[in-house]
């Protein structure tokens, strides 16, 4: 279904009204632009089921950052701008959990029965952590164990990209120490 250009030119209209606080205009732009940001995602992503959680991450965006739209210039583009950004979120974080998948039929005996039972490796981590300073322990827990985007989790820390990637290298280079120090003795 493809969306007309006159109706797409109501769009600003739409969100300037739906900034006022105009549920009903909210609900029809919302609506209409679910079609456009399945057709964007479907560009960058072939997995229905992903296609799927990208327009609900999508809305989500919208809702959360409507206040930022300007109705002084094209909606597209920002649009655009937070559909590709989630898009890209959704296709790093499947990355990553299938980078991690193993299949338990090719693992060795000695991989699936370690010596040292998991949960001493999950309290050294947590030790680890916690000699962090806090601003750097929150960026970890969120970007690598809640496994966040960087824009997700500098929105939640209320924080720039820049200053969470800085909070993270630092944190990583500490944790880096710690465990090279803690090798050592």
């Amino acid at each position: 279904m493809q969306t007309s250009d006159s109706a797409r030119e109501g769009w600003p209209a739409l969100m300037e009204q739906a900034q006022a606080g105009d549920q009903l205009a909210y609900t029809r732009l919302l609506k209409a632009l679910v079609p456009v940001i399945r057709s964007q995602t479907r560009k960058q992503i072939a997995d229905d089921a992903l296609v799927e959680d990208v327009i609900q991450d999508v809305l989500l965006t919208v809702h959360r950052v409507r206040h930022t739209y300007d109705p002084a210039y094209p909606f597209l583009p920002w649009l655009m701008a937070i559909i590709s950004a989630r898009a890209i979120d959704a296709l790093r974080r499947r990355g990553r959990h299938q980078q991690w998948e193993v299949n338990n039929d090719i693992v060795p005996e000695a991989a699936s029965a370690p010596d040292a039972p998991q949960h001493d490796s999950q309290e050294e981590l947590a030790g680890y952590l916690r000699q962090l300073p806090s601003r750097q322990r929150e960026i970890v827990e969120h970007v690598h164990l809640r496994e966040m985007s960087l824009t997700e989790a500098a929105a939640h820390n209320n924080l720039s990209v820049a200053a969470v990637k800085s909070l993270l290298h630092r944190a990583l280079t500490n944790l880096r120490r710690f465990g090279a120090n803690h090798d050592r003795s």
